[in-house]
């Protein structure tokens, strides 16, 4: 199985903190001020509440595997895509990395880890299992 290349970030205003935070190891999201829901992706209004009043939070980086699908072809193959729902509640469209993607199961807890991109660009946040 070959690594695959993963393209660049491209951040903006409204997600620089999250790719500043995968630099520095650490998996924010958005939560809301006024009805103190987290969410993900990061974006300027709830989609809970609609209120402008959100903030990043650090996650713990843990989650656990809500549905995953084995891609057999193309670059990098076999790797795995999935739903992980986060610890803190939000779900995530992520990787699931370094393990035999075969052994991958529903409900499996998992954690994040960072996979470099080229050109030096912050790291990509996805998931490995975590052993418990």
């Amino acid at each position: 199985m070959s690594e695959r290349t993963l393209t660049a970030p491209r951040p903006n205003p409204e997600t620089q903190a999250f790719w500043d935070g995968a630099s520095n190891g650490v998996l924010k999201i958005k939560s809301c001020g006024a009805c103190s829901r987290p969410h993900y992706y990061p974006r300027a209004h709830c989609p809970h509440c609609g209120s402008p009043d959100t903030g990043w939070v650090e996650t713990r980086g843990e989650g656990e595997i809500h549905s995953v699908s084995v891609m057999r072809r193309g670059e990098g193959a076999p790797f795995a895509v999935a739903y992980v729902t986060l610890a803190e509640g939000p779900a995530i469209l992520t990787n699931i990395v370094d393990c035999d993607p075969d052994t991958l199961a529903v409900g499996q807890k998992v954690r994040v880890v960072f996979k470099p991109t080229e050109d030096g660009a912050p790291p990509v946040p996805m998931f490995t299992p975590s052993g418990d």
